[in-house]
């Protein structure tokens, strides 16, 4: 028996590992294939109420070009601000080097040598090397959504095919209970997609007027790239947070400055996403957030960017239709958030 149950075991988890490395090695596919099917699931109602009112090609496309306005729109918004925030760069590259060096000088006086050998190597074309970086992965970030957006238009026309063969299929109980979890996680995709608006835009807002405060020349841009990062739990937010810091040290010529403005963002992430957030959605939602930020780190590990952002969603998605099978029911009630026992009691 010991033995039977150590093979089991193993297998199961030689079979995980397979797993994880086929998913990572079909990102390509998988991944957008994955958002694909997410938009399709926040969407479909849309394009269902559309169908009512008027011709089912129509209104596909009616629903896929204001899908496409909307991501056009949020990219770019991050490429107007982030190509803003490079040229402000190359502009003043020489106060981000005196910004460092009085800061090595600090740490130096006070007998902490950590930052020498990064003082060695820093200059301005490691700086501008770093943004030029960024940007080129638009290009990949705009030949993943046109892949993704070849999906949606094929997955659209296919939604009611797909239901149809549902509900014949010869066992009707799970057909009904797989278009019953179907129509649950699309719901639960839209209330996601709300919350994540509401958050980014408070939070963008809020760094808007942080950055007034300050006096930036890039307040509005911050304000703009902190409400698209925000849609990206946990990194997005890093990244809205760090940038301005450094580049208030460069507008100040002043790490002190730079300091006082990193805990103001921070302290903006900890009560919009920290706080505010998990308790809008985890009464919405019921989802743990420490498994949302394993998700988020495992599938931002197998797919990058995209799978940062993907990785909520594929974890509800998870959760919602262990909810309805009886055999993986308690599985997702251990992985729910605490208000989904407060609810039920």
């Amino acid at each position: 028996m010991t033995g039977d149950r150590t093979l089991t075991v193993l297998v199961a988890l030689f079979t995980a590992i397979a797993a994880v490395a086929a998913l990572y090695a079909a990102s390509s596919i998988l991944a957008p294939v994955t958002f694909a099917l997410f938009i399709i699931a926040v969407v479909w109602p849309v394009q269902r109420e559309l169908q009512a009112r008027m011709p089912r090609l129509l209104a596909m496309a009616v629903t896929v070009l204001a899908t496409i306005f909307v991501v056009t729109v949020l990219l770019s918004v991050v490429i107007w601000g982030g190509s803003r925030a490079g040229q402000w760069l190359i502009a003043n590259g020489a106060r981000f080097q005196a910004v460092y060096s009085e800061l090595a000088a600090w740490l130096k006086g006070h007998d902490i040598f950590v930052a020498s050998l990064f003082t060695e190597h820093f200059n301005m074309s490691w700086l501008i090397r770093i943004v030029q970086t960024i940007g080129a992965r638009f290009h990949t970030v705009l030949t993943f959504a046109v892949v993704t957006l070849v999906f949606v238009i094929l997955g659209l026309l296919e939604v009611e095919a797909s239901r149809r063969k549902l509900e014949q299929l010869q066992n009707r109980r799970i057909g009904k209970a797989l278009l019953i979890a179907c129509a649950d996680t699309s719901a639960k995709f839209q209330k996601y997609m709300l919350i994540r608006t509401i958050m980014s835009v408070a939070t963008g807002a809020a760094v808007w007027v942080l950055a007034s405060l300050y006096g930036s020349p890039l307040a509005l841009e911050w304000g703009l790239i902190a409400f698209v990062l925000n849609y990206i739990p946990f990194l997005g937010p890093l990244f809205a947070t760090v940038f301005p810091t450094f580049f208030t040290a460069a507008q100040f010529e002043s790490w002190q400055m730079a300091l006082t403005m990193f805990l103001g963002l921070n302290a903006i992430q900890f009560m919009l996403g920290s706080y505010l957030e998990p308790l809008i959605a985890g009464k919405a939602l019921s989802i743990s957030p420490f498994m949302v930020l394993f998700a988020v780190f495992f599938w931002s590990f197998l797919w990058g960017v995209p799978g940062a952002f993907i990785g909520a969603p594929i974890l509800i998605a998870c959760l919602t239709f262990a909810e309805h099978s009886s055999s993986l029911r308690p599985m997702a009630a251990l992985f729910a958030g605490t208000e989904a026992d407060g609810d039920r009691t």
